[in-house]
């Protein structure tokens, strides 16, 4: 785990903040005294008006977004909601991915009995997409590029298991043990929220 790694700010004017978030740090705080200290709370010591717009698990690394006040979370959280921001993460799942790109089309939903795992629920599931490209692979692993096209609860986690690649490290989907879970979230791009000047920041994985 990295969790007392130190965050490192990306970007940082006076509407927005882009920072490279540690593994196994929360991004809001959870349920508890122990769950308090988050990346969120570590950012507003710095910058007391930032907000959270969207979320990375716990236990993934990589770029997130922040925003500088009520009306450009807003905005920024129009731009999510309407898939205007590019998301792309780097992973390394289990066994030889083929074919070499394609796509995974299932929908997510919680296991209720099974909680805090997702599943693909062909029911009562929200709809979930996302491409992959393989980088590189072999017989035991693959490492892939991943765009998620929607953005639900673990979907690329629930997506990589559900074809039988779970992402190395995933410990809540059963994939082969390692020190971290191998998910980065390692591109983003967007328009500013203020000049809608285009903005694209990369930020390579740890492992």
């Amino acid at each position: 785990m990295e969790r007392n790694s130190q965050m490192e700010f990306i970007y940082d004017d006076e509407y927005l903040l882009v920072v490279n978030k540690p593994a196994g740090l929360l991004a809001v705080p959870g349920r508890g005294e122990d769950k308090q200290d988050c990346l969120s709370k570590r950012i507003q010591q710095r910058h007391p008006n930032a907000l959270i717009v969207h979320r990375l698990d716990m236990a993934t690394s990589g770029l997130i977004v922040f925003a500088r006040g009520i009306a450009m979370q807003r905005r920024l959280s129009q731009m999510f909601s309407e898939r205007i921001v590019i998301k792309r993460y780097v992973a390394v799942v289990a066994g030889k991915l083929e074919p070499e790109t394609g796509e995974v089309n299932l929908p997510v939903g919680a296991d209720w009995l099974n909680r805090p795992r997702q599943k693909v629920d062909m029911t009562e599931g929200k709809t979930a997409l996302t491409h992959y490209r393989v980088i590189a692979n072999n017989t035991d692993a693959t490492r892939v590029a991943l765009e998620p096209v929607t953005g639900r609860t673990h979907q690329l986690r629930v997506h990589m298991n559900a074809i039988g690649h779970p992402v190395v490290g995933d410990r809540l989907y059963d994939g082969p043990s390692a020190q971290r879970l191998m998910l980065h979230a390692c591109h983003l791009c967007l328009p500013h929220p203020h000049t809608n000047a285009p903005l694209e920041f990369d930020c390579p994985a740890a492992f």
